[in-house]
């Protein structure tokens, strides 16, 4: 009898449990979506501007980094061919 009933309970306990973790669930979202409302949110056009400034310039940074490393190889090919000349 005592077995019947301790059952009982756990299983009450349970979707006690089950129901209360869906309502925290939903009260999460619920609270989610309200914080999204107060959110300001960018304009169509300003986002398009900012997306095209940072395109342009990580692709003007990257030509500039390129090129720095194309002076850098350069002035260590000149001084590896110096050196050659020098030591032969």
């Amino acid at each position: 009898m005592d077995a019947k009933l301790n059952q009982t309970r756990i299983s009450t306990n349970a979707s006690t449990q089950q129901a209360s973790k869906k309502k925290r669930v939903f009260n999460y979202i619920q609270e989610l979506k309200d914080e999204l409302k107060k959110v300001s949110w960018t304009a169509k056009g300003e986002l398009k501007l900012s997306t095209k400034i940072v395109i342009g310039a990580t692709f003007l940074f990257g030509l500039g980094i390129y090129l720095f490393d194309l002076v850098i190889k350069g002035c260590l090919d000149f001084i590896a061919i110096v050196a050659h000349y020098i030591f032969g």
